[in-house]
C-alpha cells in the first residue's frame, strides 16, 4: 500500500518485480469500509485505492508483475490473477502472471525441451470476456508429466 507511482519506472528498470497480493487486501477493504470514518479508515481506503491504480501503471511502465498471495487457505492465484485483470492489467497479462510470467521472472523454464511437463488445461479460454472463475476450474493438470486432475 502507498507505493509511490514514482518509483514503477526505476523498478520495471531494475527488474524488480511487484506482487501486489490484492487478494489479501481485498477482503479488508470490505470491512474497512464498513466502518466509521476517521483518519485511519481514509488512509487505509487510499492505500488499497492507490494499490489498484499502481497495478495498472506497473504494468503500463514494464514493471513484471507475478500473481502471487500469502492469504490462507492457499492455493488462490487464479482469484489473485483475476484480481489483477479487474486492476487494469490486460488478461493475457494476468493470466501470464499466473503462470509463465512468474516462471520466466523466477529463472524457470517455460514451455521448452527438456523443460518439467506442468501444463494446466481449460475447457473456456481463461482470458475470454466473461470468462471469471475459469483459471479455478481446470479441466485438466499435468505436473511433471503426470495427469494429476
Amino acid at each position: 500500500m502507498h507505493l509511490d507511482p514514482e518509483l514503477l519506472d526505476l523498478m520495471a528498470d531494475q527488474g524488480t518485480a511487484l506482487v501486489p497480493t490484492l487478494s489479501v487486501f481485498a477482503d479488508s477493504a470490505e470491512r474497512w469500509l464498513g466502518r466509521e470514518p476517521s483518519v485511519k479508515r481514509s488512509h487505509w481506503l487510499d492505500g488499497w485505492q492507490g494499490m489498484l491504480d499502481n497495478v495498472r501503471r506497473a504494468h503500463e511502465a514494464g514493471v513484471t508483475l507475478p500473481a502471487g498471495t500469502d492469504s490462507f487457505p492457499c492455493g488462490t492465484v487464479a482469484a489473485e490473477s483475476e484480481r489483477l485483470a479487474r486492476a487494469g492489467m490486460p488478461a493475457d497479462a494476468a493470466l501470464g502472471a499466473a503462470s509463465w510470467t512468474a516462471r520466466e521472472w523466477l529463472g524457470l523454464p517455460g514451455l521448452v525441451d527438456g523443460a518439467p511437463a506442468d501444463l494446466v488445461a481449460y475447457d473456456e479460454d481463461p482470458t475470454a470476456a466473461g470468462a471469471a472463475g475459469t483459471l479455478g476450474r481446470p479441466k485438466r493438470v499435468i505436473l511433471r508429466g503426470r495427469v494429476v486432475r
